[in-house]
C-alpha cells in the first residue's frame, strides 16, 4: 500500500480520507478495498521514513485534518518503483507448494487439492464475471483490473488441468 500511496500523492496533497476514496473510484469494485487503518498505518510510516510530510489543518466544524504531500525524497523512491518490474509469483505460489508437499505428508491428496482449487478459481471467474457487468462501463482502469484477473484465473485453471494430467499419468505408470 505505500507504494501506491505515494503514487496518490504525487498527484498532489491530500489526507488519509481522499486517498481511501482516490484508490476505490480508481480501481472500482474489482479491488480489495482498503479500510482506513490500512491507509492511515502506511501514511505514519512513510512520514516516519521521509517519503511525506504531514501538516495539520484547522477545520471550523470538524477535527484538524493532517494533510500529506510527497517529499522529495518520496519522489525518488516512486520513481525507483515504477522502474521495478513485477516478480513473477507463480514460483512461491502456496498452492503449488501444497500440492508439491502432499505426497510426503500422507495427509492429502493431490487431485483431491486440485479439484477443491478448480472449484475456488472457478467461483472467483464467476464472481468477477458478475463484477464486469455490474461494474461502471466508464472506469476503464477497474475493467482492465477485472480482465486481467480473469485472464490470470484462466491461466491457473489451465495449469490445474495440466498438473492433473501429469499425476494421473504418473499415476498410470506406476500400477
Amino acid at each position: 500500500m505505500r507504494m501506491q500511496l505515494l503514487a496518490l500523492l504525487a498527484g498532489g496533497p491530500a489526507h488519509g480520507y481522499e486517498l481511501k476514496q482516490d484508490l476505490e473510484q480508481l480501481l472500482g469494485a474489482a479491488y480489495p478495498q482498503p479500510n482506513v487503518g490500512q491507509i492511515y498505518v502506511p501514511l505514519g510510516r512513510l512520514k516516519k521514513s521521509g517519503l511525506i510530510e504531514g501538516e495539520e489543518v484547522a477545520q471550523s466544524s470538524r477535527p484538524n485534518k493532517k494533510i500529506y504531500r510527497l517529499t522529495a525524497a518520496g519522489r525518488e523512491a516512486l520513481r525507483a518503483w515504477f522502474e521495478e518490474t513485477a516478480e513473477e509469483p507463480r514460483i512461491r505460489d502456496e498452492f503449488f507448494m501444497k500440492l508439491a508437499l502432499a505426497p510426503r505428508t500422507g495427509l492429502a491428496d493431490q487431485i483431491t487439492l486440485i479439484n477443491k482449487q478448480r472449484r475456488e478459481y472457478l467461483n472467483t471467474m464467476r464472481t468477477l464475471s458478475k463484477l464486469a457487468t455490474t461494474e461502471n462501463r466508464d472506469n476503464r482502469i477497474s475493467h482492465l483490473l477485472i480482465e486481467g484477473a480473469m485472464l490470470h484465473l484462466q491461466a491457473d485453471l489451465d495449469w490445474l488441468e495440466r498438473c492433473q494430467e501429469e499425476l494421473e499419468e504418473l499415476e498410470e505408470q506406476r500400477r
